[in-house]
């Protein structure tokens, strides 16, 4: 079918949701607001602690509060539409909604991602170039593996919704997930996808698998440095990259999971969608917090002073 011939027509999508079970429904909102507010809280409190905490006033710190912000921020675009869906008989979405929630997604996500090559550049230097790491990770650097990120994630984000906005869509228009995504929707376009769909797979699924190899082909370069010549600090140091290894983990393989195959519907889709969209924001700062001596002392020091 000639996608020039056809106009997009659909004004509201359908979001199927997690479930249609009415009590499983009310039991997942009540797991999955927890889990919300637990990301919320989890993550301002390393925010504040880092900016609070002059003890905390180092490049590895100023990173760790960023991705908190990413996190917040990541949960924050889709979980507010799940538990409120979870509630409501009518779960829809308008067309424009629909395209903002995947442009912002994949902007955060890929920001999310380009960041933590950032934060493993910061590892690399501190544990290759200790004399010298707080003159090569000065200000200037930091602000700049954000702004990287930054911009990085909106290129990815632009890329897919350009992609997007070039389909027609003037029939279905019923998304199985209880989001907007760019695999279900690209499936609602009434034209041939084929070679889109190749695009968002080099685009997304590409892109994650390279820097996934890249991040583990530089912690394994960390791990044996801190292995072999490291002897003063070497438990905080294994602890530091394994707390990052852990979440680098928790991100990419989800997602590879979902963005690095042609777009067919696997069952368990959607309980990969919400491990990467809401779970994995929420465990980040509980991964830090458990594992970083220093982080939970000025937590400490923070709630002592808030209760004084």
């Amino acid at each position: 079918m000639d996608s020039q011939n056809l106009t997009t027509t659909v004004t509201e999508f359908v979001l199927l949701g997690l479930t249609q079970n009415h009590e499983l429904r009310y039991f997942l909102f009540m797991v999955l607001f927890m889990v919300y507010v637990s990301t919320w809280l989890g993550n301002f409190t390393i925010i504040v602690t880092v900016i609070t905490d002059h003890h905390l006033h180092t490049p590895m710190y100023f990173l760790l509060a960023n991705l908190a912000f990413l996190d917040i921020s990541d949960s924050s675009v889709n979980a507010p539409k799940l538990l409120l869906n979870l509630l409501s008989h009518h779960k829809m979405i308008s067309f424009n909604e629909c395209i903002l929630q995947m442009f912002f997604f994949h902007l955060i996500a890929g920001a999310m991602a380009f960041f933590l090559v950032g934060m493993a550049i910061d590892r690399y230097v501190a544990i290759y170039k200790p004399l010298r790491y707080l003159t090569i990770m000065n200000k200037g650097m930091c602000m700049g593996l954000v702004a990287v990120a930054w911009l990085g994630g909106l290129a990815h984000s632009s890329v897919q919704i350009g992609l997007i906005l070039q389909l027609p869509f003037c029939g279905p228009n019923v998304l199985d997930n209880f989001y907007c995504d760019v695999p279900q929707v690209i499936k609602l376009a009434c034209t041939d996808t084929h070679l889109v769909e190749l695009q968002m797979v080099f685009n997304g699924g590409v892109i994650l698998i390279i820097l996934f190899m890249i991040l583990l082909i530089s912690y394994s370069t960390i791990l044996v440095k801190i292995r072999t010549h490291i002897t003063e600090g070497k438990h905080k140091a294994l602890s530091t990259c394994g707390a990052q290894i852990t979440v680098v983990s928790f991100i990419f393989i989800p997602c590879i999971f979902i963005y690095a195959r042609p777009f067919k519907k696997f069952t368990l889709d959607k309980v990969v969608s919400v491990i990467y969209t809401v779970i994995t924001p929420m465990l980040n700062p509980v991964i830090y917090s458990l594992r970083n001596s220093e982080m939970k002392k000025a937590i400490k020091r923070l709630m002592r002073k808030s209760l004084s």
